[in-house]
């Protein structure tokens, strides 16, 4: 992570996800926000799919409360909002830090593959209005995951999408802001075809 503590890569998420996961048995909802909800709403748009892509992603109903997360914080970007809130019902919510470091372990290969892989491109797609529709993309693709979640690993095709949208946020990559629509019209295509 950089010396001045801010996040701008997949590594730096993960760094920060085990720092958490050192000061205690459990990792809460609110130490993430606190962690994350300063700096940029790229990365609590992206630890959200991360997570629910993870191991922790079996756990019944883990991935429906992560698109609620989602919801709530796309929907805070959508209006320019400096500081995310998330409600204490979330927040009071807690992991087992053991299990938040064996999702990190495991993340870490594509981490740094994705940090090598995308740098700042067409920026000015990473702002204004561009920013607010990738809000409302994000918030339509959380609405289809627990229509997903009784398909095996069906949900995982809107939360790639949304933590694409995270990532082109978080690195300011325009060009992978266009593939991250690109995934979200294919992850809505594809929740027609497994509901149909």
């Amino acid at each position: 992570m950089s010396s001045s503590g801010e996040i701008h890569s997949v590594s730096d998420i993960l760094e920060r996800l085990e720092e958490l996961a050192a000061e205690g048995p459990r990792v809460n909802g609110g130490a993430l926000v606190r962690a994350f909800g300063s700096r940029s709403y790229g990365p609590l748009l992206m630890l959200p799919p991360m997570l629910e892509i993870s191991p922790l992603g079996g756990v019944p109903g883990f991935a429906s409360t992560m698109a609620v997360v989602v919801a709530l914080v796309a929907g805070q970007m959508m209006f320019g909002l400096e500081c995310c809130w998330l409600p204490r019902v979330l927040t009071r919510g807690s992991v087992p830090s053991a299990k938040i470091r064996r999702a990190s372990e495991k993340m870490r290969p594509l981490a740094r593959r994705l940090d090598r892989w995308f740098h700042g491109r067409l920026r000015k797609l990473t702002r204004g209005t561009a920013v607010r529709a990738a809000a409302m993309a994000c918030i339509l693709l959380a609405c289809t995951v627990p229509l997903l979640e009784f398909v095996p690993f069906a949900s995982t095709a809107p939360m790639v999408a949304i933590a694409l949208f995270g990532l082109a946020l978080l690195v300011h990559d325009g060009a992978l802001m266009v593939a991250a629509f690109a995934a979200a019209a294919a992850a809505i295509v594809f929740m027609a075809i497994v509901l149909a």
